[in-house]
């Protein structure tokens, strides 16, 4: 099947922005590396915000129903996620690999090769997830002692961080074969599977914390029979992991469904699983250093949970809950960057490197331009907003000051945000890896802990060293980005 076979929707006449936005919403068989690059960065964006919605959403869901067990429960997800942000890093590593490879594949109009790329992306993730599966179950409380968790959270959080840890491969998965998706242009097929996920997660994860409890919660009024016959149990903190980890599971089978049985832009076929070692040599090149590249990055979030961790309980239960709400609005900068990656990878395998260099420019100044416009929000109703998290005035005071401070540094993040993977869209994936090292671990984690501990900021030290960051991380990758090494790359 042809990836450059125009939709009747590209037409002038119906390039409308509900026409558009249906389109987008529906998915597009546009050709990406011709036409309007505002359309482009349209069709792809849209779908891809709401596909990192869907992700944050597992996290929103699981914070709001834990949140009312107390700051003990929230700083066992809180650190636990902390640990997750690895996984997520080695999972966000492989899809930049994944959709800078499929994507180069699909702007040449290679589908053979897209699927031969992709199919060798889904052996690299096997192996990845069954190890860290390994290390998660047997090291769970470890990591949290290493990470300042006091005795009680240690004691009702290990199993909870077993169950995350060990069932990684849903994470991992569901990352990588969306990548897969977006690398191809299908960024609307990526955002079902997640929204089916979080369908799921939503049910699920209040009903296995709560057991039949959850009616009350809910402020619900149901018969006695309901109550009696109710089949989930009520297993606290546990529950969240259980049924996020259900949900997306559900979601992973559903996309790889997709890939191998639908007839879409790309279709995983029986000839493409064939090893082939140039193929997964070209990957793991393009991926290893992505993985270091996010492994860094995330890990920087866990060195500074540390920092955090030496004022208590309720510090962590604030910076989770802050930190949770900032993910959740930074969404539109993610699809941002997201859409930016796979136009720069499909116009440089078309031979169009000047086009790939405007599509990252356009995107980077919506992008300032949406998170400009959240970040007056969190600066007037950071406090309102935290309050549905929370009640306990300490954790709503911290969360509080963690809105208010990152927001300073929302409209640098933009530029940020997009310019770095669009390096990674190219392939380039080692410039930000070699950003990320200087300016979060060299700079941010060190700065962090002299403005909390040396200059008296406390805990606000940490968020001040956050929007410090941001800036200085959209200026470098800005002046790198103009070099223009990347339009050079070759995968």
């Amino acid at each position: 099947m042809s990836t450059n076979t125009v939709n009747p929707s590209a037409s002038a006449e119906d390039n409308s922005f509900w026409s558009i936005l249906r389109e987008a919403v529906a998915g597009s068989s546009r050709d990406f590396t011709q036409g309007s690059i505002w359309i482009a960065i349209f069709l792809l964006a849209v779908p891809m915000i709401l596909e990192m919605g869907m992700e944050s959403v597992f996290a929103i869901v699981d914070i709001y129903f834990v949140g009312h067990l107390g700051a003990d429960s929230v700083a066992v997800v809180g650190l636990t996620e902390s640990m997750l942000a690895i996984i997520y890093a080695v999972a966000i590593g492989l899809s930049n690999g994944a959709t800078a490879t499929v994507a180069r594949r699909t702007g040449e109009k290679d589908v053979e090769g897209a699927a031969r790329s992709a199919a060798h992306a889904i052996y690299l993730g096997v192996i990845v997830s069954v190890v860290m599966s390994a290390i998660g179950i047997i090291f769970a409380p470890v990591f949290l002692a290493l990470l300042g968790a006091e005795p009680q959270v240690i004691e009702q959080g290990t199993t909870f961080t077993r169950i995350m840890l060990g069932g990684n491969a849903v994470i991992v998965f569901l990352f990588l074969l969306n990548a897969i998706f977006r690398g191809a242009g299908d960024a609307a097929v990526a955002m079902r599977v997640l929204f089916l996920a979080n369908l799921l997660n939503i049910f699920l994860a209040p009903c296995f914390i709560y057991g039949a409890d959850i009616f009350a919660f809910l402020g619900w009024s149901v018969p006695q029979m309901v109550l009696d016959n109710w089949i989930f149990p009520r297993l606290g903190v546990t529950g969240a992991a259980i049924g996020t980890t259900i949900g997306r599971g559900i979601g992973v089978l559903f996309a790889v469904w997709y890939l191998i049985r639908k007839s879409g832009r790309i279709t995983i076929h029986k000839e493409h699983w064939k090893f082939d070692s140039e193929i997964m040599s070209g990957l793991i090149k393009i991926a290893a250093p992505a993985v270091l590249q996010f492994t860094i990055a995330t890990a920087s979030w866990s060195a500074l949970v540390r920092v955090v961790a030496g004022f208590g309980s309720e510090a962590i239960a604030g910076y989770v809950i802050g930190l949770r709400v900032i993910m959740f609005a930074l969404l539109p900068a993610v699809g941002l960057s997201n859409a930016a990656a796979t136009l720069v990878g499909q116009n440089l395998g078309a031979g169009k490197p000047e086009r790939a260099e405007s599509s990252v420019w356009k995107a980077a100044f919506v992008n300032a331009a949406v998170l400009g416009a959240v970040s007056l929000i969190f600066l007037f109703f950071s406090n309102a907003i935290v309050g549905i998290f929370t009640d306990e005035p300490r954790v709503l005071a911290y969360g509080t000051d963690c809105l208010h401070i990152v927001a300073y540094g929302f409209v640098f993040y933009a530029f940020g945000t997009v310019l770095e993977s669009s390096f990674n869209g190219a392939g380039d994936t080692w410039t930000p890896t070699y950003l990320n090292l200087f300016i979060f671990w060299l700079f941010e984690i060190p700065l962090a802990y002299l403005l909390a501990y040396r200059f008296g900021f406390d805990v606000n030290g940490v968020f001040w060293a956050i929007t410090i960051a941001f800036s200085v991380l959209a200026i470098v990758s800005a002046l790198l980005f103009k070099r223009g090494k990347w339009k050079e790359k070759v995968v």
